[in-house]
């Protein structure tokens, strides 16, 4: 490990779920009636991770790359925005390990959808799955999480650098 340089990245998101959006979790549509409330696609779990990773490599923050106060990112696909993400980080000479994420969200359930969010999730950040995880759970009925009001997602990346 002498000479290897890590880092870690840490990144949370909460969006309010809407009657007449979709419910996209890293990436994937899950059904459901109602979704997220943004200014994007509203996908909180790609959008932790972004801020996951901007963290890590010291990029600053999904705000200061896609604010929603510019007009381009109007219901921007948050894989696109992740793709971008991805890049900027690899031109900075860091190479990403591995994710860990968290999904908070009383219902739908989704432990049917993880293996599926896990496998776009991957792709998105170049990895084999095996070094992406992604978790279901609620927040047991407490807070607007619980109430059914919100969704919240929570990421952890590793990078090292390249060179």
């Amino acid at each position: 490990m002498s000479g290897r340089e890590f880092r870690v990245g840490e990144g949370w998101d909460v969006h309010r779920l809407v009657e007449g959006r979709r419910l996209l979790l890293g990436g994937l549509e899950i059904p459901f009636e109602r979704g997220e409330l943004g200014h994007s696609d509203g996908d909180v779990l790609l959008h932790a991770l972004i801020d996951a990773l901007l963290g890590a490599a010291a990029l600053g923050d999904i705000g200061a790359h896609f604010p929603p106060s510019d007009a381009r990112w109007k219901d921007a696909d948050s894989l696109l925005l992740l793709a971008r993400t991805v890049a900027l980080v690899d031109a900075e000479g860091w190479r990403i390990v591995n994710a860990d994420c968290t999904v908070v969200l009383e219902r739908p359930r989704l432990r049917p959808h993880v293996e599926a969010i896990r496998a776009r999730v991957a792709a998105a950040l170049g990895l084999e799955v095996g070094r992406v995880s992604v978790k279901a759970k609620t927040a047991e009925g407490l807070g607007p999480i619980g109430s059914g009001e919100a969704v919240e997602a929570r990421a952890v990346v590793l990078i090292d650098r390249v060179r």
